[in-house]
């Protein structure tokens, strides 16, 4: 009787961990193949019971048997997991089956492709990074010490471009090599550098509101909080002091992600006093050639970088991307192309980053926007995921 019932609650148990099993079919509704896109299941998506923990499940291609990378994470700091990250292939017009399954392997992630981090021995930098382009931004530190007139300080809340040209991470080593004075980022040694100028610019995704014709802006960061590192994205919310535009007090602050194999980070702007922003791309020395695609939901703006070029562009979700301003000043450093995006429920969205003519596949102008609207096409039309019954 005794080995009955034993033998009866394996059984049980074990049914149970079979019927948290999931599968799911996932949809390319677009004639392009698509890789490096994010795909984020919820236990409420998987139809599972709010007492299992995403971080145990794995991911596994039905088809060719292999185990996905995942990434769990924990948006709002809880301590509870709350999406459970993997990039599938999926072929051009087709769909593709995955089990979601309880995993054996509790070893947790092993390669951070996607990083971020504060960086106090350099003032105090936020910098972020995949295996395609980095970026920064500066805090409070760096503003007072322009305010207090001490040398090395930095002002604007505009981000910052490290060109890049490895695959591998960089944020930590250059950073290393030029505090320690071993070396210098400013110098391209093999992987790349920041030859980036921001001053108070808008860099590449920074926003103004305009009032009156007038662009207004923040300082830089007031805080920051790190949500996420590991082989997909990384993510982190920046913080800002309330700032004026012509009367009107801004309160602000940014969700900025970075996904694998992705040239633009996302930017998710919580703010209110205004009903719309402007995110900029800086025109620098106004030597280069600007390209734009309302309709589509894009924005570019094309320029030759010391011995290179670069180009950096703006995408927006369908509808949001109100107009865009090519606005000229004999100002330093405020000559910006600007996309006048709406915003609803003191949010707006927008994808911005650059690619590199030594760091990336974009040669040319025509290449960089041929990217610019692949991407926004795959913004507007993501995967589809439904979990099979």
């Amino acid at each position: 009787m005794k080995k009955y019932l034993l033998f009866t609650a394996i059984l049980t148990s074990t049914l149970a961990v079979h019927s948290q099993n999931k599968i799911i079919t996932v949809t390319n509704s677009l004639a392009v193949d698509r890789e490096f896109e994010t795909v984020e299941l919820t236990k409420k998506s998987l139809k599972l019971p709010s007492s299992v923990k995403l971080e145990d499940y794995t991911v596994k291609d039905i088809i060719s048997n292999l185990v996905l990378e995942t990434q769990a994470v924990d948006n709002d700091g809880d301590g509870v997991t709350d999406v459970l990250l993997f990039q599938p292939k999926i072929s051009a017009l087709s769909s593709k089956e995955f089990e979601i399954k309880v995993s054996n392997n509790t070893l947790g992630t092993k390669n951070i492709n996607c990083y971020s981090r504060f960086v106090p021995e350099r003032t105090d930098d936020y910098a972020w990074e995949n295996n395609k382009v980095a970026f920064r931004t500066y805090g409070p530190v760096a503003q007072k010490m322009v305010e207090d007139k001490i040398a090395g300080g930095t002002l604007t809340s505009g981000i910052d471009a490290w060109l890049k040209r490895v695959e591998y991470p960089i944020i930590n080593k250059w950073y290393e090599k030029t505090t320690n004075g071993t070396g210098s980022y400013h110098k391209d040694t093999g992987e790349g550098l920041d030859n980036f100028q921001v001053g108070d610019s808008r860099g590449i995704g920074g926003i103004a509101v305009n009032a009156d014709g007038k662009y207004y802006f923040s300082k830089n960061f007031i805080s920051w909080k790190t949500i996420t590192n590991g082989p997909i994205r990384t993510s982190f919310i920046l913080t800002y002091g309330d700032w004026d535009a012509m009367g009107n007090k801004i309160t602000e602050s940014k969700l900025i992600s970075l996904d694998y194999g992705s040239y633009l980070s996302r930017f998710e702007i919580s703010i209110k006093g205004t009903k719309t922003i402007a995110a900029g791309l800086t025109l620098h020395d106004k030597k280069g050639t600007i390209g734009t695609n309302l309709k589509e939901g894009w924005l570019c703006h094309w320029e030759p970088i010391d011995d290179s070029e670069i180009g950096m562009g703006l995408v927006a979700p369908k509808n949001t991307l109100i107009s865009f301003d090519n606005y000229v000043t004999t100002d330093k450093d405020l000559s910006n192309l600007y996309g006048n995006l709406k915003v609803k429920h003191n949010k707006a969205v927008y994808f911005a980053g650059f690619g590199w003519k030594k760091g990336s596949p974009f040669q040319t102008k025509a290449a960089w926007e041929t990217y610019l609207s692949s991407f926004a096409e795959k913004v507007n039309n993501p995967l589809v995921v439904k979990v099979k019954k």
